[in-house]
């Protein structure tokens, strides 16, 4: 609701601040659970190397934020802009294409399941070990970076899941329990690729009823 105020708010520098931080809080509830067997190897093959621990996996865990805290801020500029669309629309207008933007941003998501980006970005948030032998870096500085690197993985991965977020409202609270429960199986279940190919069918199916007004969600809205 917080962020729902702040892009109804016009822009502002505040008001995009205020946004970010609080975008990037709803990343952190959303994805860190997913992220924790990634920050559990990062923090034990650290242990390994050197006593230090805690504090290169703060970093760590800063760096894999920094990248969904870029991703709030890019949202931000398409809230506005959608905003601003919107406002310039008469209701009639809103009304007919509000379900053809959500129908739409489904269908997108749906295929992006099926594209080797998402295959390769899903690869290497499932396999920790892989990721920490293949990208681990010394020190504060080599913590950060392998955060920023997971980070951006990770976004490769969910970007179009939080699309729809963003499209059917960056407020509603069932559809950020769903693209919670929905990352965690993709990421952490041993059968996620089935449910990987059987979401996108699933979206894709969902975006089209959507547009053509066959069914509606409002249990969705907030």
């Amino acid at each position: 609701m917080a962020m729902a105020g702040i892009a109804a708010g016009g822009w502002s520098v505040a008001g995009a601040a205020t946004f970010v931080f609080v975008w990037t809080v709803m990343m952190a509830a959303m994805m860190l659970p997913a992220a924790s067997p990634m920050i559990f190897m990062f923090a034990t093959a650290q242990a390994r190397r050197e006593q230090n621990v805690a504090i290169p996996t703060w970093i760590f865990v800063a760096g894999y934020m920094l990248v969904w805290a870029a991703a709030g801020l890019l949202v931000y500029v398409l809230v506005q802009f959608g905003s601003e669309f919107a406002a310039s629309l008469e209701p009639p207008q809103r009304s007919k294409w509000a379900p053809v933007a959500l129908g739409t941003t489904l269908g997108v998501a749906g295929l992006y399941q099926f594209t080797s980006l998402k295959h390769i970005c899903l690869s290497h948030c499932r396999s920790p070990l892989a990721f920490v032998a293949q990208h681990w870096r010394d020190g504060r500085v080599g913590a950060l970076v392998m955060g920023l690197r997971h980070g951006i993985y990770c976004f490769g991965c969910c970007w179009a899941l939080f699309a729809v977020l963003v499209a059917a409202g960056v407020m509603s609270v069932a559809w950020m329990l769903l693209l919670t429960l929905v990352v965690f199986v993709e990421k952490l279940l041993p059968r996620g690729r089935r449910f990987e190919g059987a979401l996108g069918v699933a979206l894709v199916g969902l975006g089209i009823f959507v547009s053509l007004g066959v069914i509606e969600l409002p249990w969705m809205s907030g």
